[in-house]
């Protein structure tokens, strides 16, 4: 990754509380060429994936044609998190997305974008807004609306 990307990251990771820090579990891309098969690619990246992922974490897979939800709402969300007590597992697909099986078991589909959008970038928007969703959590001024 970039600096920039590890940089953005870290600034807004560390930013937030210890009970919020963002635990970032990167795994290998799968070996593409072409006699290797996208598909073949993206199912063995799902098996790394499951193998990095809590047990009993909720799973929130992020993609295109997921849900999108503005900050406030994501703020609500952090807040039942907490109250469930459970570990949340933000899984970001490698360059050629996720696997639809593992798109169907995850808890929620999530979009940030109807854009599709870099992984690499996705990492520090994703840590901004849950830095954001938890400033209104605290009526910190960060956000204005």
């Amino acid at each position: 990754m970039p600096a920039w990307i590890r940089e953005g990251f870290n600034e807004y990771n560390k930013r937030l509380p210890a009970e919020l820090r963002l635990d970032l579990i990167e795994i290998s891309p799968a070996v593409r060429g072409k006699s290797i098969p996208v598909k073949k690619a993206v199912k063995e990246e799902e098996k790394r994936i499951r193998a990095a992922v809590p047990n009993n974490s909720l799973m929130i897979a992020f993609d295109e044609k997921g849900k999108q939800m503005n900050s406030i709402q994501l703020s609500k969300k952090i807040e039942s998190w907490f109250l469930q007590g459970r570990d949340v597992s933000l899984i970001i697909g490698g360059a050629d997305g996720l696997n639809d099986d593992f798109k169907k078991s995850a808890d929620e589909i999530w979009s940030l974008s109807a854009m599709t959008l870099p992984h690499s970038l996705v990492r520090v928007i994703i840590a901004e807004q849950i830095y954001r969703a938890w400033t209104i959590l605290k009526n910190h001024p960060y956000h204005r609306e």
